[in-house]
């Protein structure tokens, strides 16, 4: 492995971990209906004898912005796809309407903005975490090169300093995409 090498697999682990929080705060209800509630949460309905995601029983769609419809590819899975949606995370009480299943959208109260904000600062953390771990993971890799003779003391100097302003980067861009969403959270 040469220092290019692992600059690049250092970046690209720090990019992973910020686009995993990036899809994470996309399934934090913000008080506005959208697809990406349901569609995030991973839920599995039971149904056909087996376990299978959401999305490849329904369409999910947000016909105005205090609601989601589901509506399912086969009617007879409305009421598995009802059982599941209750049992989710999502803390909403889906409604069948006809052919469709819909979710009404509270709207969220000052305490309960509150305590999204915390959960997408725990997020943001874990996140933080992940970009530390990768940025040692490179410092032990610049190490390994300089043990092999690949790296001066000088390159390691420089190596180190590459990896610190990458580390700064992507701790910067959570911090901003923890500001937005905490924004859009707090937004009555």
């Amino acid at each position: 492995m040469d220092e290019e090498t692992l600059m690049f697999e250092t970046e690209a682990s720090m990019d992973e971990a910020v686009e995993r929080m990036v899809a994470d705060f996309a399934g934090v209800r913000t008080g506005k209906a959208s697809p990406s509630l349901v569609d995030n949460m991973d839920i599995f309905v039971a149904s056909y004898g087996t376990s299978m995601k959401l999305k490849s029983l329904a369409v999910v769609s947000t016909p105005d912005a205090r609601s989601i419809l589901i509506q399912p590819f086969d009617p007879s899975t409305l009421n598995d796809i009802k059982k599941a949606l209750a049992e989710s995370r999502l803390n909403i009480t889906p409604i069948i309407d006809a052919r469709s299943v819909r979710l009404p959208i509270p709207e969220l109260s000052g305490e309960r903005r509150k305590e999204l904000c915390k959960y997408v600062k725990s997020l943001a953390e874990d996140t933080r975490v992940r970009v530390r771990g990768a940025r040692k993971a490179g410092m032990d890799g610049i190490k390994k090169l300089k043990a092999d003779n690949i790296l001066t003391e000088d390159g390691v100097r420089q190596a180190e300093d590459k990896v610190q302003k990458l580390t700064d980067k992507f701790v910067k861009k959570i911090e901003e995409l923890v500001i937005a969403k905490e924004k859009e959270i707090m937004t009555v």
